[in-house]
């Protein structure tokens, strides 16, 4: 039980350096991928956000602060998503689809939080 606690902090953590490298990388890719045709300083700061978290996820700070930093962070790239719906020409299956993901990562989020 204290392994799978303390794995899922560590898989969120890499799973926030993956996208926070992928956001800082490639914001204005994914935001073409999307429809959406401006917003590539914010996908960038939402990056560097996401890393910060990651690493000090990875890290041997505590946990818990740092897990709900996430799930604000997940409210955050919501609220951003909901608005990116109403955009002209945004291609909004793959935003929906998009946003049912963030929406799935944002329960193992709460969940982990909770648990910390």
């Amino acid at each position: 039980m204290a392994k799978a606690k303390s794995s899922l902090p560590r898989a969120l953590g890499w799973f926030s350096v993956g996208l926070g490298v992928t956001e800082l990388l490639g914001a204005w890719n994914l935001l073409r991928f999307f429809g959406i045709s401006r917003g590539d300083r914010w996908v960038r700061a939402y990056g560097a956000r996401e890393l910060a978290a990651g690493l000090a996820l990875l890290s041997p700070a505590k946990k818990r602060p740092w897990l709900w930093a996430r799930v604000a962070g997940d409210a955050l790239d919501l609220a951003t998503m909901g608005k990116g719906l109403r955009e002209p020409g945004v291609r909004k299956g793959r935003l929906l689809a998009a946003t049912g993901a963030v929406a799935g990562v944002t329960l193992l989020d709460i969940y982990a939080a909770a648990r910390a």
